[in-house]
């Protein structure tokens, strides 16, 4: 079963359709515990990243999803979902994240540069991932965003775009993969990451 999760940031049904396309054994769940009966999990999320920390502490999530993540559980996190899972933000202040990437995320910065960071940009790979495969390097996907990750472990950056210098827009470690990008929104691209997310996770 993938179970997507429900902490309350949203956009969860648009993220469900797109699994649907390739398995109907997809459920939104709204309890922690179901984590451990998933053989896979999607952290979807659109909004503030304190809101999001604060709703996955106050919901019980917190260490489900880390023990999920450290027993190498398939794991997808999507936007938000993307940020969360670095070590910290500084979106309104100092606030902790689920810290099983490392890195810090930061505002965009360059008074040039139109924030948020919004519509299609080129995402270049730095190397091969089982769930980019049948995917190009190069390939534009859909943004909108106005943080982003600085001082990623390199060895967790799957691929990186540029929007007023280089940064991470995928990362993630053996079966988790997040990006910055929505592969929902990011047509046959986008939905090419989810269907070989869902063929890994249910074989």
């Amino acid at each position: 079963m993938i179970s997507i999760i429900d902490y309350g940031m949203g956009n969860l049904r648009s993220v469900a359709k797109a699994v649907e396309l390739f398995t109907k054994d997809v459920q939104i769940i709204r309890d922690p515990d179901e984590i451990r009966k998933s053989s896979a999990i999607i952290i979807p999320g659109d909004g503030a990243f304190p809101a999001a920390m604060k709703n996955l502490s106050s919901g019980g999530w917190i260490e489900p999803l880390r023990e999920h993540i450290a027993s190498d559980g398939y794991c997808l996190g999507i936007c938000l979902g993307f940020q969360i899972l670095f070590s910290s933000s500084e979106e309104f202040s100092y606030n902790e994240g689920l810290d099983v990437i490392k890195g810090r995320v930061v505002r965009f910065s360059d008074s040039s540069l139109k924030v948020p960071h919004m519509g299609w940009n080129r995402v270049d790979f730095n190397s091969e991932n089982k769930f980019l495969k049948g995917i190009e390097s190069g390939t534009y996907f859909y943004f909108i965003h106005s943080f982003y990750p600085v001082d990623v472990e390199p060895s967790s950056v799957i691929a990186t775009a540029d929007y007023g210098g280089r940064f991470t827009c995928v990362a993630g470690h053996g079966n988790l993969i997040a990006s910055q990008f929505h592969p929902e929104k990011s047509h046959e691209a986008g939905l090419k990451i989810i269907k070989n997310f869902v063929e890994e996770s249910c074989r």
